[in-house]
This record gives C-alpha cells, structure tokens and sequence, in this order.
C-alpha cells in the first residue's frame, strides 16, 4: 500500500495534530506526515512533531504584514517541496485565500469543533449554549473557498450537560475531535486514491 503523504497545519498545541501522528504510527494507515507546519514559531505542537521525528517548520505570518497570498506562496512552495499529498489542518487559525484553495482542492481537509452546518466560525461551544441546544460536536471537512462549508467527511456528537461552560463542553469534545480526525483522514485517503 502506498501512503499519502501528509502536511499537517497548526498554529497551536496540535493535539488533533498528535492524534494524526500517533495514528500514523501504524504502517497501514494510509497517510504518512512528511511535515508539520505553523504560522506561528512559537506553536508548542512543532516541539511534539519534531519528538515524534517529523519535520516542523514555522512561517510566520506576519512578517508578510497584509499580504496573505504571499504568506501562501511561501506555504504552497513548501509543501510542493516536501511533496506532500495531503493536507489536514489541525487548528490552523489562519483563513485561507482563494487562491490556495484552488491550488490544494480536493486534498485538504479540516476539523472544526461543531456540528456544521451550524455555527462556522469561532466561539461553537458557547453558540450552541446560547441556543439552547442539547447536543454538540465536532465535524471533519473537506477545505472550500467558504469558512466552514465544505462538504462534511464525518462527524461526532457529544450531549451537552447541564451546568455546562463553554470551557467544559470544549474539553468534553476534544476526545471526540482527536478519535474522529484519524478516522476521517483515513476515509479522505482513499477518496484522494481512487481518483
């Protein structure tokens, strides 16, 4: 079996970025991470990626000031350098250009902690507290030029609690996120290979 070759994309911890690593280990999982890239150089989760004897480079964004796509360039450059295959991003806090979109269609995908289509963006946990509602989750997603609106790979549900916060209903999701984000990787794998 020939493995995808994996980019993962953080700007953080990474701890859906460790449980795509620690999932990885397995020689038949159908991606192998050739790289670990953050926009930020002081993302924690380069210290896990290059522990586990992976590759991790930061580009700082904001030595390109307002000038996105060249922060992409710079990032596309870089992945076609590494030639990677696939690309998950994993708390990636950056919205993408167009352009870039375009460029890795179809190969890139993203986790996102709610139950899309509901509540795109940022603050999910406390929106869907704010609306009453008794269920909340997490759901894998192909990338799209729209924030949060590619077509959906997988998700998973998790009950919110009376008495929840937004803090305990997030730390409530993230077993879910770093379970379900292997899993859909895995399903993406082979839609990419059976093109």
């Amino acid at each position: 079996m020939t493995r995808l070759r994996l980019a993962i994309l953080i700007s953080g911890r990474g701890s859906n970025m460790e449980a795509l690593l620690r999932a990885a280990r397995d020689p038949a999982y159908p991606a192998e991470p050739v790289l670990v890239l953050s926009n930020r150089p002081d993302a924690a989760g380069l210290q896990f990626a290059e522990a586990a004897g992976v590759a991790a480079l930061a580009i700082d964004h904001k030595t390109y000031g307002k000038d996105r796509e060249a922060f992409e360039f710079h990032v596309d450059s870089t992945l076609r350098g590494a030639g990677v295959e696939v690309i998950a991003l994993a708390g990636f806090m950056r919205v993408l250009t167009p352009w870039f979109v375009k460029r890795w269609e179809g190969r890139m995908i993203n986790i996102h902690p709610s139950l899309l289509p509901k509540y795109k963006g940022l603050d999910t946990h406390q929106r869907a507290l704010d609306a009453g509602d008794t269920e909340a989750g997490c759901t894998v997603h192909w990338v799209s030029a729209g924030v949060d609106e590619g077509e959906i790979i997988a998700q998973a549900r998790v009950p919110i609690l009376p008495g929840d916060t937004a803090e305990t209903l997030a730390a409530r999701t993230l077993p879910a996120e770093h379970k379900l984000y292997p899993e859909a990787l895995a399903k993406a794998c082979a839609v990419i290979a059976a093109r």
